[in-house]
């Protein structure tokens, strides 16, 4: 059982994610568990790297708050706020790599902005699916190699782990934007044969 606090927290956290536009509301809901897990990452990296790259490891909280307002955003626009949330994703992870490396394997996280702008755009939208979708493959085709040293070296069992916990976070994001949209779909149930 859920105590009532909880309960009124997750339940404003879901009004504030609501949107009448099913692609809006699902696009909300992913901006607002990247946005609770922005505050996490840099302790993440702490953890695993050490604390010897702060103060440039604060960067990584730039699009904190980019993604706290998505649900703002698309309550007044949903086809602004779901732009906004797939740059915001594209460009977070150009930054966070230059900021940690490319050996940290932030980059990876490229994939699921390719996968979250093609699922965040419908039949009538392809053309905005097309042009948010490329952002992240020209930052891997021209940024790839590219970056240059980052503001603090790590050794390299710390950027082993970081690719670890990078790789790691690829993919749970990636299976939770599948649960997430996989929701748009779902059939009714058939009711049950009359005996």
């Amino acid at each position: 059982m859920i105590p009532d606090y909880l309960q009124r927290v997750s339940d404003r956290i879901g009004a504030y994610a609501a949107n009448d536009e099913p692609l809006a509301a699902a696009g909300n809901k992913v901006a607002l568990v990247l946005a609770g897990n922005a505050p996490f990452y840099p302790l993440y990296v702490i953890a695993l790297a050490g604390s010897d790259g702060m103060p440039w490891l604060l960067m990584t909280l730039l699009a904190f708050p980019i993604f706290l307002m998505v649900p703002a955003i698309a309550r007044r626009h949903p086809l602004a706020g779901r732009i906004v949330l797939s740059l915001a994703g594209t460009i977070h992870t150009v930054s966070c790599t230059w900021v940690l490396g490319e050996k940290s394997g932030t980059e990876l996280f490229l994939i699921p902005c390719i996968a979250l702008a093609s699922l965040l755009f419908g039949v009538g939208e392809r053309i905005w699916m097309l042009l948010l979708a490329a952002p992240p493959f020209a930052a891997w085709l021209l940024l790839h190699g590219n970056f240059g040293a980052p503001p603090y070296l790590y050794r390299d069992d710390a950027y082993a782990a970081l690719l670890s916990m990078n790789a790691i976070s690829v993919g749970t994001l990636s299976i939770f934007l599948g649960i997430v949209f996989s929701g748009l779909y779902a059939v009714p149930a058939r009711p049950a044969p009359r005996a």
